[in-house]
């Protein structure tokens, strides 16, 4: 009976085990042998992405694929710590360091299904079998699933390990070192190292997606300490450290580039919070300079410019500015319109986009204002934007520019803090006033100036508008 029981026992422990899948385990099978598929049958990156291009170029949103054909490519991605979800992003090399005629190119593909990091390691080769599969955009970027002709739909539980097919193979993944400026539409789903990063200042202390405002993502504004150009970190407000302190150094990111849930604007992706390594203290922020807002302003003059006497789409000149083009071919200058961002009459603005330069630094800078000869000096003036994306403006004053574009870049340069400049997400359409922002703790001869940063990539193609720029003093 003793031996009865026993061999019951084992019975239904190895019963139990047989009805557990791997996925339960958290660790998927090690496969004996990896697929076997004919090399004719592999295709590159390049051909499926170049198929898309002629659905589009023929007025269509999507492309089926047809024939048995393969792509074989590397994971990036990992839902492990809940950044992803039911996504896998797979791109088709693992470095850069053997260039050859197919560029690094990635795709996303869309997986019902979630928990997709206990089947697919980050840096697993894979083998993607794309017969009745589409291709088309989601959320601005390439993406693999199902279609029904005019979209792409997800891959269905039932059938996802029969399309994304699994390799012994776990390749040690390099990012692609880059500036930010330099990305590209064709780095989108692959995995980027940006260096000499930090978290923007005016957002210290805040988490990775935590905050009240923080709806379904989290989105801090990253910034290069070598170029000023800024790119926007993106977290999931289901993510496992959306609750962390964003490090307050600067230092490192690695993550995949992509576009925001409604196509605005480009983002980094972190697979966890180890991707980001801000561990240099030394921040590099510009010096800052605060007089506070006064009340009122004074009811002279020292200085006006509504720019009604520019020339429409011609660089701003005369009335004593400089504008100075530090990178870059484009300048501030004159605009009208009467669209729905209309302008103040013939506004002053700067646009990067299409101008097909890496980097876009132009510097407006008003004559000298000489502080000591009146009292309760003010500067106000009103600012709006489009799509400003990654690009920015400030607002600087400096009391020892010599007067000449070789001085800009050596002078001692402080922002002006207290001066509101407009937001990206500011409304649209508005002309937002700066405020009435004190310059009587200031003394001598100072110059103010209007930076813009950008550049000529679609991600960094923002257009500011300056207009009604006025200081005043009280007699």
């Amino acid at each position: 009976m003793k031996k009865f029981s026993n061999l019951l026992i084992w019975t239904l422990v190895l019963f139990a085990l047989s009805c557990v899948k791997d996925d339960d385990f958290g660790v998927p099978n090690i496969l004996t042998e990896d697929p076997e598929i004919p090399s004719e049958n592999i295709i590159t990156f390049k051909a499926i992405k170049s198929l898309y291009e002629q659905a589009v170029n023929g007025g269509n949103t999507t492309a089926m694929i047809e024939g048995e054909v393969y792509i074989e490519g590397y994971v990036v991605s990992s839902d492990k710590g809940g950044n992803f979800f039911e996504e896998l992003i797979i791109q088709n090399k693992i470095d850069d360091s053997n260039p050859d005629n197919d560029p690094r190119l990635g795709f996303k593909i869309d997986i019902n299904q979630s928990s997709l990091s206990d089947t697919y390691q980050f840096g697993q080769k894979v083998l993607v079998k794309l017969e009745g599969l589409t291709i088309g955009e989601t959320s601005g970027v390439l993406t693999i699933g199902r279609g029904n002709g005019t979209e792409v739909q997800q891959i269905q539980p039932s059938e996802y390990r029969d399309i994304v097919l699994r390799t012994n193979t776990i390749a040690e993944i390099q990012p692609k070192i880059v500036e930010p400026q330099e990305l590209t539409e064709a780095d989108e789903n692959t995995l980027v190292q940006l260096n000499n990063m930090q978290l923007n200042r005016f957002e210290l202390g805040a988490t990775f997606a935590s905050e009240s405002f923080d709806e379904f993502d989290g989105f801090r504004l990253m910034e290069s300490c070598d170029s000023g150009v800024q790119i926007i970190m993106q977290t999931s407000t289901f993510s496992d450290f959306k609750s962390l302190i964003v490090p307050q150094g600067k230092g490192s990111m690695i993550g995949v580039y992509s576009r925001d849930f409604r196509d605005d604007f480009n983002v980094i992706l972190l697979n966890s919070s180890s991707d980001l390594k801000l561990d240099n203290e030394e921040r590099c922020d510009p010096l800052e300079f605060s007089c506070g807002i006064a009340s009122t302003f004074g009811a002279e003059n020292l200085f006006f410019e509504d720019f009604e006497s520019q020339r429409n789409n011609r660089p701003i000149e005369g009335n004593g500015w400089t504008n100075y083009i530090e990178t870059g071919s484009e300048a501030w200058e004159a605009w009208s319109s009467t669209s729905t961002n209309a302008s103040l009459g013939r506004s002053c603005r700067f646009q990067s986009g299409s101008s097909g330069d890496l980097s876009n630094i132009g510097w407006l800078i008003t004559p000298e204002i000489d502080l000591d000869a009146q009292d309760g000096e003010t500067l106000r003036f009103k600012t709006s934007n489009s799509r400003a994306d990654s690009s920015y403006m400030e607002v600087f004053f400096a009391d020892d520019w010599d007067g000449t574009e070789e001085g800009v870049i050596t002078a001692s340069w402080q922002i002006l803090t207290d001066a509101y400049v407009v937001k990206d997400s500011d409304s649209f359409v508005e002309w937002l006033p700066s405020g009435n922002v004190d310059l009587s703790c200031l003394s001598g001869t100072i110059h103010i100036a209007f930076k813009y940063t950008g550049g000529g990539q679609d991600s960094f193609d923002g257009l500011y508008e300056l207009d009604d720029v006025s200081i005043d003093y009280t007699p």
